[in-house]
C-alpha cells in the first residue's frame, strides 16, 4: 500500500503548537508583499535545501516580538489605515464562515469580528515540516517530501495491506502526541488516489480504499479535483459532458489524445499507475520571486532584480549546483505580464546571473510607463554526471576566476549574512 500525508490546516496548526490559545479560534495566517528582502535592515536569512517539490530554499527569520493578537496590525494595515494582504490558510472554524485561502485579509476581517489573524512566519513552518519528515523517516522505509505539508510513503513490504488501517490510524495518533499536528492519512495501491482521498476525509480522517474499491470510490468525484487536472483539461473535458472521474475512466480516448502525459494522467485516474514513491530525488530547479506594492522607477526596479539575483545566487552556490537554463518574470500592476527563458552553458557565477538578470528584466519591461508589482526569476537544467554539458570556452576563464570570488563571498555571508557584501551597482541604482 502507498500512503498520502496530509497535514490539517498545516499553518494554523504550527501556530497553535506555540500558541495554544489559538485552538478552537477563527484563525487565519496571512501575507503580504514582502518588505524584508529588499530593506537595508539585517536579515537573517536561512538555506533549507531539502524542502520538497514546491517550497523556497531561502527563508527569513521573523523575530516576532510583542502582543500575538496585535502583531498583525503593523504588517497589513498603512499608515492611511488601507488594510492589504491575503488569507494563506484558514482554521476549519474561520472556513465555515466563507473565508478561503487567497481572499483578501480585508474581506475574511468583515466575515468574522472574532478573526484573529497570524502573520505568516514560513521559517517556522519549513522547521517543523523537516523534524516531522525526520520522524516519518524512521517510521516509513520509504517518504517522499512532495511539499511542506504533504508526505507520500510506500508500506509494500513492510506493513501487511490487512494491518495498514491500524496502522496509519497509530501513526496519526502518534503525530498528533509529539507534534500537536492534526494529520489526515489515506491509503491504495496508487499513491495519487491516496492523495484524492486525503482531500474527501479530512480533517483528521483516517481511509484505506483497496484497489477493488478504486472504481467505486472515484465515481462521483469532479475531475477538477484529481491532482494534475488543470483548468485547460477540465475546460476540454466539460465541454465533452465529462464532468466525473467515473465517466472519465470511461473515455480513455480524450486524455490519450494528450500523448505520454495524457496516459499517464488516465493511469492515475484509473489507479493503474504503479508510480513509484520517489525517495531523494534531485532537485529539478531553484527560484525566488516577491510581489510588492507597485513601483514605476526603473532604478529601483533594477536594485531589486540585483538583489533577488543576489541571493538566487547564494543558494545555488550553497547547493553546489550549476544551472543552464535561466527563467525570468515580470508583471505590471494591470496585469500585462511578460516572461523569457534563456539557456546558456557556462559554468555559474553570480556576476554572471546577476548581469544576466538585468538584461533580461530591461528586455521585458515593454511598458516602462507602467508600475511592476512582481519578479521572478528560476534556475535549472543543471550539469552533472548524468545531465553532462558543453561549457562556453569564450567564458570559461572568465567564469572559473569569479566562481572561486563567489566561494569566498559565500565563506564571509555564511557568516555574516547574504547583505554584508554586494556588488556596487545595487546602490548605483539609486545614486545614479
Amino acid at each position: 500500500m502507498k500512503i498520502h500525508l496530509d497535514l490539517d490546516c498545516y499553518f494554523v496548526s504550527a501556530e497553535r503548537t506555540r500558541y495554544p490559545f489559538l485552538n478552537g479560534k477563527e484563525v487565519v495566517v496571512a501575507k503580504s508583499s514582502d518588505k524584508k528582502i529588499f530593506s537595508d535592515s539585517k536579515k537573517n536569512g536561512v538555506l533549507l535545501p531539502n524542502t520538497g517539490a514546491f517550497n523556497s530554499t531561502l527563508e527569513f527569520a521573523n523575530n516576532y516580538n510583542g502582543d500575538t493578537l496585535n502583531l498583525w496590525r503593523e504588517h497589513f494595515i498603512d499608515k492611511d489605515g488601507t488594510i492589504h494582504g491575503i488569507v494563506i490558510t484558514k482554521s476549519y472554524e474561520a472556513k465555515a464562515l466563507g473565508i478561503t485561502t487567497g481572499m483578501p485579509l480585508v474581506e475574511a476581517l468583515r466575515r468574522s469580528k472574532n478573526l484573529i489573524v497570524i502573520p505568516s512566519d514560513h521559517l517556522f513552518y519549513q522547521e517543523i515540516s523537516q523534524r516531522l519528515k525526520s520522524y516519518l523517516e524512521k517510521r516509513i522505509p520509504l517518504l517522499e517530501q512532495y511539499s511542506i505539508d504533504e508526505f507520500f510513503g510506500d508500506l509494500n513490504g513492510w506493513i501487511k495491506e490487512e494491518d495498514t488501517l491500524e496502522f496509519i490510524a497509530q501513526l496519526q495518533d502518534d503525530i498528533l502526541r509529539e507534534f500537536g499536528l492534526p494529520i489526515s492519512i489515506g491509503a491504495s495501491s496508487s499513491k495519487w488516489i491516496a492523495k484524492l482521498l486525503t482531500d474527501t476525509i479530512k480533517p483528521y480522517g483516517v481511509k484505506v480504499v483497496e484497489k477493488e474499491e478504486i472504481a467505486n470510490f472515484t465515481k462521483d468525484i469532479p475531475i477538477e479535483e484529481f491532482p494534475g487536472v488543470g483548468r485547460a483539461i477540465y475546460k476540454k473535458l466539460h465541454s465533452y459532458g465529462i464532468k466525473t472521474l467515473g465517466e472519465l475512466q470511461k473515455s480513455p480516448s480524450l486524455l490519450t489524445a494528450y500523448g505520454k502525459s495524457g496516459r499517464e494522467l488516465y493511469r492515475r485516474v484509473c489507479g493503474s499507475d504503479n508510480e513509484a514513491i520517489v525517495v531523494g530525488s534531485e532537485r529539478k530547479s531553484i527560484g525566488i520571486s516577491r510581489n510588492f506594492q507597485a513601483i514605476d522607477s526603473r532604478k529601483e526596479l533594477y536594485r531589486r532584480v540585483a538583489i533577488l539575483a543576489r541571493y538566487l545566487s547564494f543558494s545555488v552556490a550553497k547547493l553546489s549546483l550549476n544551472p543552464t537554463t535561466f527563467y525570468f518574470k515580470i508583471k505590471y500592476e494591470h496585469g500585462a505580464s511578460q516572461k523569457v527563458s534563456i539557456s546558456q552553458n557556462r559554468i555559474f557565477n553570480e556576476r554572471f546571473f546577476i548581469d544576466l538578470a538585468l538584461s533580461k528584466v530591461k528586455e521585458l519591461d515593454i511598458f516602462p510607463n507602467q508600475s511592476i508589482h512582481y519578479i521572478s526569476m528560476s534556475v535549472s537544467n543543471f550539469s552533472s554526471l548524468n545531465n553532462l554539458k558543453t561549457l562556453s570556452l569564450i567564458d570559461y576563464e572568465k567564469d572559473a576566476k569569479m566562481q572561486k570570488l563567489n566561494k569566498k563571498l559565500m565563506q564571509i555571508r555564511e557568516k555574516y549574512g547574504v547583505d554584508t557584501i554586494y556588488y556596487g551597482n545595487e546602490k548605483s541604482f539609486l545614486e545614479g
